[in-house]
């Protein structure tokens, strides 16, 4: 079998170059030949995948959120189901840890041998797709920006505090959202479309019960508090996780439309992922299969 192996040798200060060999010898020792590309520029991985993924049975991505997020765009623009191994290698990589892909990058990688295929849904954003998450507002830059050993030691409520001091200064968002026959409309301060039990490290800040597969995504929206008091309950609510604030709205959508008279910038995997005044997102149900622990 022929497997084609992308890597990014820049994610993670460059940690895969000193288990490249092992890496290789275990997909070697699983039966593949393994043919190994290493990216050169941004949108290199997509294009390769676009270009050669056909020829493969296989296809292993090492790298980060970044890199991922290009080789399965790769793959479902070429509406190609050929399975996915993941090598996470990124600060964050929050989608593995949704799916228990090990951070040790050899572990991971005999996950093509021991681990099983697991249908994953995927997210359609406008032209483009995200893995796990697509974001607007205060809590994105701080979500990526701080390094994930800042996190272990900051902890979530550290965390969450140093997005809310945005919450004054940034300007909110004039949005109409429409989902399932409902419409929503206000000024929101941040808005999260994400499939992950995890976002920028943390847990707490995605809704619970998530199932990568069930067809819908969690969706928070936080709307520009009307008063410093309500500042504050906002401020507790998130701190204690507790999502039931009025000035939360949360609920699950396998599609929906999204409306600004402005240009929001928005995230997609922690990526930058333009600026639309409109904005369509559909879950690609069960579109990518990749490899993940059997207990999983």
């Amino acid at each position: 079998m022929k497997l084609l192996f992308i890597v990014n040798p820049k994610s993670g200060k460059g940690q895969i170059k000193s288990s490249l060999l092992e890496i290789l010898d275990i997909f070697v020792r699983a039966g593949y030949e393994p043919t190994m590309h290493i990216t050169q520029s941004v949108l290199d991985a997509k294009e390769t995948v676009k270009a050669r993924a056909a020829e493969y049975d296989c296809i292993v991505c090492s790298g980060g959120d970044g890199t991922l997020n290009e080789t399965v765009a790769g793959l479902l623009e070429e509406g190609l189901t050929i399975p996915l191994c993941y090598i996470p290698a990124g600060s964050t990589n929050d989608f593995a840890s949704s799916l228990k892909i090990p951070k040790n990058m050899k572990n991971a990688a005999r996950l093509i041998a021991e681990g099983r295929q697991f249908q994953c849904d995927v997210g359609s954003f406008n032209e483009r797709y995200f893995n796990y998450v697509a974001a607007f507002g205060a809590f994105t830059e701080v979500s990526y920006a701080t390094p994930q050993q800042m996190k272990n030691v900051l902890g979530y409520q550290a965390y969450i505090i140093e997005g809310m001091k945005k919450l004054t200064s940034i300007k909110p968002a004039i949005m109409e959202v429409e989902h399932d026959g409902k419409m929503i409309e206000g000024e929101f301060l941040y808005g999260m479309i994400s499939n992950s039990t995890s976002v920028g490290g943390f847990k707490k800040l995605v809704g619970r019960s998530v199932r990568m597969d069930d067809g819908v995504f969690e969706v928070t929206l936080l709307r520009k508090p009307k008063s410093t008091a309500e500042l504050q309950n906002i401020l507790t609510s998130i701190i204690s996780a507790d999502m039931s604030s009025e000035a939360l709205y949360t609920f699950k959508a396998s599609q929906l439309t999204i409306h600004s008279p402005e240009e929001v910038p928005w995230v997609l995997d922690g990526e930058y992922g333009g600026a639309p005044k409109e904005i369509a997102v559909s879950v690609k149900e069960k579109a990518l299969n990749i490899f993940c622990p059997q207990d999983f």
